[in-house]
């Protein structure tokens, strides 16, 4: 296919954490809050003068200082992120919007707070605490935590308009680019998609990590341009693959499993499109309850992470990927974690099992480095899966014609 206009431009913003649009609106007056985590509802980071970046380390090389603090068994992206914290590449930032939800990046945030790697006068470091659970209880609990921890302080902090009408437009402000990113996505369940994977992944990392209002234009630009883009007259991938699991924000990774012949076609993983890209309704009727309130109940209640152990959200978690697969048409899920990944190491080796065994949906269970680029082994078990795939459509091919 045709290169994407601003394929190169978007790849160049994902070199660093502080990249061009974010340097523009810093200087613009614009506050940065870094965040990590989905139950850190973004949209609310982007009210009146501050815009959300979700925080990466890309390029990542060792984790040597990260790891004589947080020690080797711990989850690998947080250990990327407090690297980059000591070699001082987040100071950009005005607020770090952190939340309690793993023992992995709670340990990293206590080393960035404890150490002062960030520094600012107005700098500020939230630790809300997230309930296990979806119900009102939680709700209420959690809208407390996310206004006293996060939005009283960023009113008090960085003077900013925390209101409801604030909030409305920047909820306005993600649907609009939500909306183009689901309808980037949809692209994918076609036989012959006009989009692969890396260059979803791309675009998608891209809405997380610049401002949203600079961005805006050329992702729209880009979704008018797929829409007249021709598909190769010959698909090249072997294999149609729904990603689940932890978080992946190197499309390298991507990259490595359709070299291996496995076109990614949904991305069910932290930083992906689902959960994060749908848009939010806001119910303004008479009585309506207040749009703070309103955006962190629908942010639990869309919570796919495996922190949630409930039997109904773990069943929801499981219809979830297997709707994906019929959606996007899909030959297999992988399931994959960033090594020592607590929540996703187990969600992955339940769910891997039931998916194969009672679901009939053919799964590979990887758990990988956070940088995966080079990894031979990984790459190996990707393109045995694809094949195993193919063996199953060829003999169900012949099954079907010795039925015929």
């Amino acid at each position: 296919m045709k290169d994407l206009k601003h394929m190169i431009y978007f790849e160049n913003l994902l070199d660093s954490a502080y990249n061009e649009l974010v340097r523009q609106a810093k200087e613009d007056g614009k506050k940065v809050i870094g965040y990590t985590c989905f139950h850190v509802p973004e949209v609310l980071l982007n009210v009146d003068n501050c815009f959300s970046v979700r925080l990466r380390a890309p390029k990542s090389g060792s984790f040597d200082m990260a790891t004589y603090y947080m020690t080797t068994g711990t989850c690998e992206f947080a250990r990327a992120i407090l690297e980059r914290s000591i070699e001082g590449g987040y100071n950009f930032i005005d607020a770090l919007a952190g939340v309690d939800t793993c023992e992995g990046m709670n340990r990293c945030l206590e080393n960035i707070e404890v150490q002062n790697l960030i520094t600012g006068k107005t700098f500020f470091l939230s630790h809300a605490d997230i309930p296990f659970c979806y119900d009102d209880d939680a709700v209420i609990h959690y809208t407390e935590q996310i206004k006293l921890k996060i939005m009283d302080k960023l009113k008090e902090n960085l003077g900013t308009d925390i209101s409801d009408a604030a909030i409305k437009k920047a909820v306005e402000e993600q649907n609009e680019v939500s909306a183009i990113i689901t309808e980037i996505g949809n692209y994918r369940k076609e036989l012959n998609p006009l989009i692969t994977g890396h260059e979803f992944h791309i675009l998608n990392l891209v809405s997380y990590t610049c401002p949203k209002k600079l961005i805006v234009d050329k992702l729209r630009e880009t979704l008018e341009e797929i829409k007249t883009r021709e598909a190769d007259a010959k698909n090249k991938y072997r294999a149609r693959v729904v990603v689940v699991g932890s978080e992946i924000d190197d499309p390298d990774l991507i990259t490595l499993m359709e070299e291996s012949g496995a076109l990614v076609v949904a991305d069910r993983f932290c930083y992906g499109s689902f959960p994060g890209r749908q848009v939010i309704e806001l119910d303004e009727s008479e009585g309506h309850e207040d749009f703070l309130t309103q955006v962190c109940r629908r942010y639990l209640k869309d919570s796919l992470c495996p922190r949630f152990m409930s039997q109904e959200k773990v069943k929801f978690r499981e219809d979830f990927a297997e709707q994906l697969v019929k959606d996007y048409n899909a030959d297999g899920i992988i399931y994959e974690q960033i090594k020592f990944c607590t929540y996703w190491g187990y969600e992955r080796t339940i769910a891997s099992y039931i998916m194969n065994n009672e679901r009939n949906i053919p799964t590979l269970s990887i758990d990988r480095p956070y940088m995966s680029r080079t990894s031979g082994q990984l790459r190996t078990r990707v393109q045995a899966f694809v094949e195993s795939l193919e063996i199953k459509k060829i003999k169900a091919a012949r099954k079907a014609k010795e039925r015929g």
